[in-house]
């Protein structure tokens, strides 16, 4: 092999290793979300079997009632934060990763306890109010 297909060939090596490493970093920040959760909006309150939340970092819950998915969180103290998944710069959806809640339109990002982490957004997420009864987490859905 002459020095020029061997360099070829080892910065092609190089290249596909670079690519599959920036791969495998970029999906270990993602969440693996559960399936979203469909239901409806009922006397402005939304349920949620508990035993769907178990085990899950974020449940996304989709109602066609709303505009956006809403997001669930089970705290570490048992309790749950419910998040309207929309960008509060530009109403735009949001996705889940690894470590919060991206806007993939301008960048912005929010933390899972829904304040802004980085900017353009300047005010933090939509928080719904919850509450537990009867094997189900109640979310009441504001205007």
């Amino acid at each position: 092999m002459n020095r020029r297909n061997f360099l070829q060939s080892s910065c092609q090596l190089c290249l596909l290793g670079f690519i599959g490493a920036a791969t495998t970093s970029i999906l270990d920040g993602c969440v693996a979300a559960s399936s979203i959760y469909k239901t409806n909006v009922k006397n402005n309150e939304i349920s949620v079997p508990l035993n769907l939340l178990n085990g899950q970092k974020v449940q996304i819950i989709s109602a066609p009632e709303t505009d956006f998915d809403i997001a669930v969180r089970t705290e570490p103290n048992g309790t749950y934060k419910a998040f309207l998944l929309s960008c509060t710069h530009h109403e735009n959806p949001l996705n889940v990763v690894g470590n919060g809640f991206l806007c993939p339109l301008h960048g912005s990002q929010f933390d899972f306890e829904g304040n802004v982490r980085k900017g353009p957004a300047s005010l933090p997420l939509t928080q719904y109010k919850t509450h537990v009864a009867n094997g189900n987490l109640f979310i009441t859905i504001t205007a």
